[in-house]
């Protein structure tokens, strides 16, 4: 069990980096006139994300889930893809990425790195790890749990950043 929590801090670190990263790139979005949107869901998906990684360790430790490797190892590749997925993303982005939406009016969609292949290419890599990440060491309930609640949640996130990106949009010449 030691190496998966250490998997876990490792994540969380992680997110913390993405945090700073956010801040910055907020400061940036907002000096050129940013607008953000869907405040209200931002703290609930805030404490979802932290119920995953803790969610992981909970079940992990207090129900004695054993690392099963025929499906802990693909479960791993799985979660280092989705992360790989996601640093693919911010660096498309660069410092238009945020883990808020805003956008700044005016600048043109993306549509280069993973972007050319999906307009949504992040809630790709959260869905994933969002499953793999606990099945790594057979924490299903949290998968199953982390699942159920973030599909409202990512519904609710792409119909904010939909619209955000539609009324910012460059006006055609």
């Amino acid at each position: 069990m030691l190496p998966y929590t250490l998997l876990i801090l490792l994540v969380a670190a992680e997110r913390l980096a993405e945090l700073v990263v956010a801040q910055r790139n907020a400061t940036w979005s907002r000096a050129r006139g940013g607008v953000e949107y869907g405040r209200g869901h931002y703290p609930v998906m805030v404490l979802l994300h932290t119920g995953l990684l803790v969610g992981c360790l909970v079940e992990v430790h207090l129900a004695h889930r054993p690392f099963l490797p025929a499906l802990g190892w693909p479960m791993l590749a799985l979660a280092l893809g989705a992360q790989a997925l996601r640093w693919w993303c911010i660096g498309t982005l660069g410092p238009r990425w945020n883990t808020r939406v805003i956008v700044v009016p005016g600048l043109p969609l993306v549509t280069t790195g993973p972007y050319r292949l999906l307009s949504h290419p992040n809630y790709l890599a959260v869905v994933a790890e969002g499953v793999a990440l606990p099945l790594v060491h057979s924490a299903w309930l949290t998968a199953t749990a982390f699942t159920l609640l973030n599909l409202p949640l990512l519904a609710t996130r792409l119909r904010c950043e939909n619209t955000a990106l539609t009324r910012c949009a460059p006006v055609p010449a």
